[in-house]
């Protein structure tokens, strides 16, 4: 009896070791298949200090060739130092002791190219020797930081004498009484997001989020609200946006005469104002209010127009994750507010209509229905009043050349 116990011990133990053997040989196995790093940083990207865009090209352009350094960023030498300076501080991280941090500077030039052009995350990589995968992490952070930095250059006013001077800038450059703003939706192209089907699908057979904006008569924005998926009308964002629940609740503090110009999409309303449907024959007055409607709204799609051209990012889809696409088309907007409210050489008239010395536009902008002629009553007489308006007191000699 003991010794088939003993014998029945020896065969456990010979089975027990047997099977540490095996898992200790896989063990062994793992290690000897697993691929060993052949350097920490890549020698290229180790002479970023020496041969990077930051070091050699920019710091040349800065010197030799002041256009280009501005083509390149959007910004001159001067404003590169003040944003630089404004964001510093919560975008420089600290040297550890295996590497040295990236530089705040380069994090910027690098956000900024790529706002300016879209290039591809390895394009930037080769150009500036930072790895791709680096700067897909820092971007956002650079871009949030931006906007906390300049957010006092895009803000919605919040007095009444703020929305008057609004107004009076409205009446004065493009002779449209009481107007404190002009609103649109701008389809913003993106790469199809995974699993969502035709979610972000729009009309114009493109993937898209919608950016609705409020836009002064200088081309800068007052408002904007980013990120509905594009397969939403302009109405519909519209009708979800803080913006018309501010309208609702009149919480805006606009004055008792302010209102905002639209296209058809949106909806008429006491405080906003949209041009006559043209399913039907219109008259000669409707005509007229429609061209002066068009030639007030049109500081909206001038805007959206400078932006383009100005950060051509937006001139083909971004292809980022979704959930980064609000916070760079927030970037790109407060840049281009705080370079419109201070800088003269931001952009070009000719990125913008603009009249001649006759009042003649250098084109207009077809208006098309889109959205259902539903209106209360007082919003109709108020249109029809404005539309009387421009007919008498508030005509200007050039409109009926324009019908």
């Amino acid at each position: 009896m003991a010794n088939s116990q003993k014998s029945l011990m020896r065969t456990s133990v010979r089975l027990l070791c047997a099977q540490i053997s095996k898992e200790l040989q896989n063990i062994l196995n793992q290690f000897k298949n697993k691929k060993t790093r052949r350097w920490w940083v890549r020698k290229w990207v180790s002479r970023r200090d020496t041969l990077g865009a930051s070091e050699r090209l920019l710091k040349e352009l800065s010197t030799e060739d002041v256009d280009s350094y501005r083509n390149h960023l959007r910004l001159n030498k001067d404003q590169f130092e003040i944003l630089l300076y404004r964001i510093t501080t919560k975008i420089q991280k600290q040297d550890t002791v295996m590497r040295a941090a990236l530089p705040a500077r380069t994090k910027l030039e690098i956000t900024l190219r790529y706002l300016a052009t879209g290039d591809w995350f390895s394009s930037l990589a080769a150009l500036y020797r930072i790895p791709k995968n680096s700067i897909s992490v820092f971007l956002p952070e650079v871009c949030t930081s931006i906007c906390e930095s300049l957010s006092e250059y895009i803000k919605v006013p919040n007095t009444e004498d703020e929305w008057k001077k609004i107004q009076n800038e409205f009446y004065t450059r493009w002779n449209f009484p009481n107007c404190v703003g002009a609103v649109d939706g701008k389809h913003i192209l993106i790469r199809c997001p995974k699993n969502t089907g035709s979610e972000y699908f729009n009309y114009k057979h493109s993937f898209s989020v919608i950016l609705l904006a409020v836009v002064d008569a200088n081309y800068c924005f007052s408002y904007i609200d980013i990120g509905t998926n594009g397969r939403v009308n302009d109405a519909r964002v519209f009708s979800k946006s803080s913006f018309y629940e501010a309208l609702e609740n009149k919480t805006l503090k606009i004055p008792s005469n302010g209102v905002f110009v639209a296209d058809d999409a949106f909806p008429l309303r006491k405080d906003m104002l949209k041009p006559y449907s043209r399913i039907r024959k219109l008259t000669t007055t409707q005509k007229i209010f429609n061209y002066r409607l068009s030639r007030a709204r049109r500081t909206v799609e001038n805007a959206f127009g400078i932006l383009t051209s100005r950060f051509r990012i937006l001139e083909k889809p971004i292809p980022i994750l979704v959930e980064n696409v609000p916070i760079i088309i927030k970037t790109i907007c407060t840049l281009h507010n705080w370079l419109r409210k201070t800088s003269d050489e931001y952009f070009q008239t000719t990125y913008a209509d603009s009249d001649d010395f006759d009042g003649t536009p250098a084109h207009l902008t077809n208006l098309t229905n889109y959205s259902s002629n539903h209106y209360s009553t007082s919003a109709g007489i108020l249109r029809d009043t404005y539309a009387n308006k421009f007919m008498t007191t508030e005509a200007v000699p050039w409109q009926f050349n324009m019908i």
